[in-house]
């Protein structure tokens, strides 16, 4: 682990002065003003196959990821972009949150929630040949139910039996109804899938070592992976979709850097990036030779509060914090002016959002701020704490040190390698106060590993009881306008709570050469190869 210890006085003091220089040229911190530079959502979901006109076979797409893959086995947490391209999914999210039928004919509830019936397209297979029957759906969740570590072990643990019906159908029973169970088929691996199914015979083969020999039913085949160069995938020629997919195959290359990345799609070397940050968005949407997809999505970049200890258990210090960040000095210095500012857990768009959450949520106001801090230390707290996060996060670790400085608390940073961070920080809880990256497509399951008691994401232990009781409601349900109802509620609660510092939507975006053509992704990134291909004569 590389530590860096406390930032001198020197630097803090520099960059109060940055700040105040921010402040003095800007005028004092308006979400209006932040948000006349806002980056402004493209293509969210993907290209408009209309107007991209007939696709052409053939040729290699190469993909720039910001990460190592680090098992292609779904019951294994990891961020793996080429997972979908070698199992495809058995539902699929619309841009409603809602789940439909993919690689699945149909999934449907024959009493309210606590009983599933799911239908599989008759004739596919896995690209070993073995089929994708009922089997194959049962083997898979089973497997789910049985290893704990499993992202989505918390969802399969729900079903009390299974079985077949018939080859094509199976039947699930839970413990009680759960009205969003469709989208668990639909999740990203990243998040926790129930859809992505992997042949029994490979899983009899391989055993454990299935993520290192996945075999899917996916538009593409496994073919290679060199850790830390490229993964290589190859067109499956018993795909379920008749004349997909385009490409002949798919190489990822794993480019962590954020500048190496850029330059990787600038300068061509790769047809695709995936990238996390503000600056290679800004960027790529200014350069005419590059074509972005991008949506901020739910939730976004935020700070989490430790609720188990000083000084962020007292709700004075939370909004101390909050009321102290000036986001209109924070975008012009680190966001190219062009910070998505975030003041609730929903996005304006969303049908989950409320106003009143957003007008509620604390505007920036240092005096305010002294006020209860003041109120704080007059009941014995100490308001100064440490604050840790990435190595990529310094000048915003220097940012924060500077604005709590001007209101009287000492911050102390330590920054941490990106690999040892969440770990030895975050899923630790060995914080005060720290960085989180995170955003999902449907409010179920993200809200509730989010903010529920015991949340897989909640990692700054924030509880409340009426939080809970609506966010399992919200899931139980199948009234569309009982969970909108649950949501927004939440959405007030948590507000109020101040559980999370949002301030800034997220940055996650897909960044193509323009002769890339039929993306389809969702705004995590994760996308659907089937449809991809390339606009240009010569393949690569």
């Amino acid at each position: 682990m590389r530590l860096r210890p406390r930032t001198s006085r020197v630097v803090a003091g520099v960059a109060l002065a940055c700040c105040a220089l921010l402040v003095g040229a800007c005028g004092a911190a308006d979400r209006g003003a932040v948000s006349e530079g806002a980056l402004q959502e493209r293509d969210p979901y993907g290209g408009d196959p209309a107007a991209e006109g007939t696709p052409k076979p053939g040729g290699t797409l190469l993909l720039g990821m910001d990460r190592e893959i680090v098992s292609f086995d779904p019951t294994v947490q990891n961020s793996n972009m080429a997972a979908t391209a070698v199992y495809d999914s058995l539902m699929k999210l619309t841009p409603d949150g809602k789940a439909e039928p993919y690689l699945a004919r149909s999934m449907e509830t024959t009493d309210g929630g606590t009983t599933w019936v799911l239908a599989l397209r008759p004739a596919v297979t896995f690209s070993d040949g073995t089929p994708l029957d009922a089997n194959a759906v049962i083997v898979n969740t089973q497997r789910h139910i049985d290893k704990v570590s499993s992202p989505a072990h918390a969802f399969a643990e729900r079903i009390t039996s299974m079985r077949a019906v018939d080859p094509l159908t199976v039947e699930f029973v839970l413990d009680g109804p759960f009205g969003d169970f469709p989208v668990v088929f639909a999740q990203p691996i990243t998040y926790g899938s129930l859809g992505l199914i992997v042949s029994p015979a490979a899983l009899q083969r391989y055993g454990d070592d299935i993520g290192r020999h996945p075999v899917g039913a996916g538009p593409f085949t496994f073919t290679e992976w060199v850790p830390d160069s490229r993964t290589v995938l190859t067109k499956n020629p018993s795909y379920w979709q008749e004349g997909k997919p385009y490409l002949d195959a798919l190489e990822f290359r794993p480019l962590p850097d954020t500048e190496t990345r850029y330059a990787s799609i600038e300068n061509g070397d790769v047809d695709v990036v995936f990238g996390g940050y503000n600056q290679e968005l800004v960027r790529a949407g200014q350069n005419p030779n590059l074509r972005v997809y991008y949506g901020p999505g739910n939730a976004g970049e935020y700070l989490y509060f430790n609720f188990t200890g000083p000084p962020f258990d007292d709700r004075r210090m939370r909004e101390a914090l909050i009321r102290s960040l000036d986001l209109k000095a924070l975008a012009a210095s680190q966001y190219s002016g062009r910070l998505v500012a975030a003041t609730s857990l929903f996005t304006e768009s969303s049908p989950y959002h409320t106003a009143a959450a957003s007008e509620a949520w604390p505007a920036y106001d240092p005096e305010r701020a002294k006020q209860l801090i003041a109120e704080y230390r007059a009941d014995g707290g100490n308001p100064d704490f440490t604050f840790k996060t990435t190595q990529t996060r310094v000048p915003f670790g220097e940012f924060l040190q500077a604005q709590m400085a001007a209101v009287g608390i000492d911050v102390q940073l330590q920054f941490y390698d990106l690999a040892q961070f969440s770990s030895s920080v975050v899923q630790s809880n060995d914080f005060q106060l720290t960085t989180w990256i995170g955003t999902f497509d449907s409010p179920f399951p993200g809200v509730t590993r989010l903010l529920h008691t015991g949340g897989n994401t909640n990692y700054g232990k924030y509880s409340n009881p009426r939080v809970d009781a609506l966010l399992d409601e919200a899931a139980a349900t199948s009234d569309p306008a009982v969970r909108t109802n649950a949501y927004q509620q939440v959405e007030t609660l948590v507000g109020q709570d101040l559980a999370m510092a949002w301030f800034s939507r997220s940055y996650l975006s897909t960044i193509t050469k323009p002769e890339v053509k039929g993306v389809d992704r969702y705004v995590s990134r994760d996308m659907f190869y089937a449809t991809t291909w390339l606009d240009r004569d010569t393949a690569r």
